[in-house]
């Protein structure tokens, strides 16, 4: 005779593997390290932040409920190698866990852009983490979790949202503070319509940062446009 306990178990192991989806899509990865190559981006639905520059509030809620087979088989139906998981911030599903293990599995290159607010220790170590250290200007600089910084390895990225003068200069200071640039490659973005892209490049040349400077490369092409 089965316990309420085994019952539930049971119960639990019977639920799909499935995860909220905003959107998959086909485009060109438009930042980080694999710029410029056709990638699927898997957006998942959700985020615990709210940053003042974020460009896809449009992931916050909604979404559909996806089984991870489906899931996968869109992924593959696309045809190729680059796959990015996105959000939201993916890591607010734990389900996403899974499916990035599934896709290194398959020999994808996958990245996974995270907020950096989540305990990244569970991702798959050949995943390359994209890690977005929030900067004051965002408004949710109190939400970093600082640990993961001794998780990162040269696989990994770090990427800073550059939002002022004031945000150059915290970021500069975390960069020197964390040795993060010893750690793997960090990303200096500027903030659209708040910082100009020739400024922040002339602060990195003159201060001669061990950082790469950054533009969003689907933004310069389709601009704001869903599903590029």
């Amino acid at each position: 005779m089965n316990t309420p306990s085994a019952e539930s178990g049971a119960a639990a192991a019977a639920l799909p593997d499935r995860l909220r989806i905003t959107e998959i899509f086909l485009s060109l990865q438009g930042e980080a390290r694999d710029a410029g190559w056709p990638t699927v981006f898997v957006r998942l639905t959700g985020c615990p932040l709210r940053c003042t520059y974020c460009d896809t509030a449009y992931a916050f809620h909604g979404g559909e409920w996806r089984d991870v087979d489906a899931i996968f088989s869109e992924v593959a139906a696309h045809g190729v190698r680059h796959v990015c998981v996105t959000g939201g911030e993916p890591l607010s599903q734990k389900r996403c866990l899974g499916l990035l293990r599934r896709l290194c599995d398959a020999g994808y290159v996958v990245s996974l852009e995270t907020s950096g607010a989540i305990d990244i220790a569970g991702v798959d170590p050949r995943v390359s983490r994209v890690l977005d250290i929030k900067t004051p200007g965002s408004g949710e600089e109190a939400r970093n979790l600082w640990s993961n910084l001794e998780l990162l390895t040269p696989h990994d990225q770090v990427k800073f949202v550059v939002c002022s003068r004031a945000d150059y200069e915290w970021a500069r200071e975390v960069v020197a503070r964390h040795a993060i640039h010893q750690r793997c490659d960090v990303l200096f973005s500027p903030s659209k319509s708040e910082v100009d892209a020739r400024e922040l490049a002339d602060w990195i040349v003159e201060d001669r940062l061990p950082v790469r400077f950054q533009m969003q490369l689907h933004k310069i092409l389709w601009n704001d446009e869903p599903g590029r």
